[in-house]
């Protein structure tokens, strides 16, 4: 069986936990692909050359949830060059045999245009930041700062930059709790797996 969910949204929307637990409850492969840049902003030196020679020890480092490792993929990610590095592996595992959810910024749009279930996961900047703020601590107002600047990276970048896919269910996590986005989402996918 092929069957691809591309799930995309902002940073702290919930796009993790949504995918890892449909790909749990439907018996997929999950595919964090932020991880993929984390892990080349987090090597440093020249990206190109990061994300051409990944390895999945890279993808293994502790440091890789960090807020600056975060940081550092929403740079790296706004490099042409080192999306093209990592469009490949992410496609390959799309289709991968089995099946496969894939949670990012661009899968839906760019990754894997022929995703069976697009999703787009979102909430508002406050509650993301909330969010964050609870995983990392800080000054809660520098973390809303810190998100709208990512969001404004993200969706402003010349190359794949984040939004919904024109076919893509949106979901907003904003006032859902945990189990009740992850159901509404499940719901979708059983839908198209009949």
């Amino acid at each position: 069986m092929i069957f691809t969910v591309a799930v995309d949204g902002p940073a702290a929307a919930g796009k993790g936990t949504i995918s890892k637990a449909l790909a749990d409850r439907f018996g997929l492969a999950h595919l964090d692909t932020g991880l993929l840049y984390r892990a080349v902003g987090a090597k440093g030196g020249d990206p190109v050359a990061a994300a051409q020679g990944l390895t999945p020890e890279d993808l293994a480092r502790d440091d890789l949830r960090s807020l600056a490792a975060g940081e550092a993929a929403s740079r790296v990610a706004a490099i042409p060059a080192v999306r093209a590095a990592l469009t490949q592996f992410q496609r390959d595992f799309a289709r991968r045999e089995g099946g496969a959810v894939l949670d990012g910024r661009d899968i839906g749009t760019v990754i894997c245009p022929e995703a069976e279930v697009k999703l787009y996961v979102t909430a508002s900047a406050e509650v993301r930041a909330h969010r964050r703020w609870l995983e990392v601590g800080g000054d809660a107002a520098q973390v809303l700062a810190e998100v709208v600047a990512r969001d404004e990276r993200d969706m402003g970048r010349a190359d794949a930059p984040l939004r919904p896919a024109a076919d893509a269910v949106r979901v907003d996590t904003s006032a859902l709790s945990i189990d009740e986005a992850v159901a509404q989402a499940a719901t979708l996918v059983a839908a198209r797996l009949g």
